[in-house]
């Protein structure tokens, strides 16, 4: 089959599935959150199907005519794995947005792919429950990316991250079948966990449409701590001593003295967090066992210079509202930044907080880190100035020692953000080479001609990740070999 020309693809999907909404893809569907490096990528159809059988008849038709087809949520990742750079189709998931069914009493929820985070917080929310995983950008990003991207949060610590929730998947798989997998049951060993593979396969196996989730009885009480510290040493301490005293934190995060000194001004708390090293960790659970955590945390946190513990409800929204502006904060003054969320053991952290300072001074970039503590996972991050090329370049290289910082003190090069374009072909940094044949060898078992969001998950030995640069052309609708 002769693959369309860019012009004609649009055109003839729209002749080949009329029922189905296409059109001409706008900037905001060729790009997502991913920062510094600039992508923009390069599409010749937007696809808004509005079922999974919709879905299953798009994928058919890019398969029959060799067309790159590039699954798109709410587009707040941060790894690139929504930015089309081949070209060929954007197939946004938006108008999946059906809760199909949700049984307070036994606490679960079947939900479409494009069922925003914080809509379905809200739902289970108004029926007593939880859906405890909290990634960010809860307005805008879907319940599917989430899956996709295996998402996680400061309260994965306690909660784990995104998968940890799924029962069950809908799924259409290559050349166009719509196939589930699992579903309201909480047990199912019955053969190879193909579930667990679809959870953080970034669109590149297959395309989630629906999923079946757990929910929990909502905690009664929530009580969080903020504990400020002179150093990482001090404060990276901390958070040891909060484990080793038995406290079942639901969240243990931290931000290094360098994202205080940024950030720190706008706390709500009131101490003198400026220029600090702090912990922020919380505790939850009916009243008594959560105000029984409190007491153990507060004594866990120890000598700290400051400790704010609110315990009314306005104020603890408006300390973690803070938490969540961070990352804003921290760009303010140069109006940019690259971030990694490379993740370590939790006895390594204070190097891998050094090292990312060390690694910004060699590159000649200001540097910070914040994070979720409780899981080693840090926000490492350069600052720049977006429009100065120069020092983007720095940063991008930068990056790369991130990568090797993470492995070399035991960790990885992801956290939670997935590889995307952005950390494409670095995972032979982390993995050995048959580990990386295995790799592949699944997603050619999954997608053989490869159209599937060509170019985010591979593995390689070790490529350069992405800086902003545009696909050719000739290549923007060529399946990758």
């Amino acid at each position: 089959m002769v693959t369309p020309s860019r012009g004609a693809i649009e055109a003839a999907l729209a002749r080949a599935l009329p029922a189905i909404e296409i059109a001409a893809p706008s900037r905001a569907e060729l790009s997502d959150a991913t920062e510094a490096h600039g992508l923009t990528g390069h599409a010749d159809a937007l696809a808004l199907p509005r079922s999974a059988e919709e879905v299953a008849a798009v994928l058919a038709w890019c398969y029959e005519h060799d067309v790159p087809l590039t699954p798109r949520g709410g587009g707040t990742g941060f790894a690139g794995g929504a930015v089309p750079l081949r070209g060929g189709v954007v197939l946004d998931l938006r108008n999946l947005n059906r809760v199909r069914s949700l049984d307070p009493a036994l606490w679960r929820v079947e939900v479409e792919a494009g069922v925003t985070t914080a809509a379905l917080q809200r739902r289970a929310r108004e029926n007593g429950l939880l859906f405890p995983p909290d990634p960010g950008a809860a307005e805008q990003s879907q319940i599917g990316g989430n899956i996709a991207t295996n998402a996680g949060g400061p309260h994965t610590f306690k909660y784990g991250a995104t998968g940890a929730w799924v029962t069950g998947l809908e799924v259409v798989l290559a050349p166009g079948e719509v196939v589930r997998l699992g579903g309201a049951v909480r047990k199912d060993v019955a053969g190879y966990d193909l579930r667990s593979l679809l959870v953080g396969s970034e669109g590149t196996l297959g395309i989630v449409t629906a999923a079946w989730l757990r929910l929990i009885p909502a905690p009664e009480r929530v009580y969080p701590a903020l504990a400020l510290y002179p150093d990482a040493r001090t404060g990276t301490a901390a958070v040891r001593a909060i484990l080793a005293a038995g406290v079942e934190a639901s969240a243990i995060e931290y931000l290094d003295n360098a994202t205080m000194a940024l950030a720190g001004g706008a706390c709500p708390a009131d101490v003198d967090a400026t220029g600090t090293f702090a912990v922020l960790a919380e505790v939850d659970g009916d009243g008594a066992t959560a105000l029984r955590a409190r007491g153990e945390l507060l004594e866990a946190l120890g000598d700290a210079l400051e400790t704010y513990a609110p315990t009314a409800p306005d104020r603890i929204k408006a300390l973690w509202r803070w938490r969540a502006g961070i990352p804003y904060a921290v760009q303010a003054p140069r109006g940019g930044k690259l971030s990694e969320d490379i993740v370590v053991p939790l006895d390594r952290l204070e190097e891998a907080i050094d090292g990312t300072l060390q690694i910004g001074s060699r590159h000649g970039l200001e540097a910070c880190s914040w994070g979720h503590a409780g899981d080693g996972n840090l926000h490492a991050t350069m600052l720049l100035d977006p429009s100065d090329r120069a020092e983007v370049a720095r940063a991008v290289s930068a990056a790369t020692d991130l990568f090797e910082l993470a492995v070399g003190l035991g960790g990885s090069i992801s956290g939670e953000h997935g590889l995307g374009t952005v950390k494409s072909g670095h995972l032979g940094v982390q993995w050995t080479h048959r580990a990386l044949e295995l790799h592949d060898a699944v997603k050619r078992l999954f997608d053989p001609k490869g159209l599937l969001n060509p170019g985010t998950k591979g593995a390689g030995s070790r490529r350069q990740p992405l800086t902003g640069k545009k696909a050719r052309p000739e290549e923007e609708s060529t399946p990758p070999s």
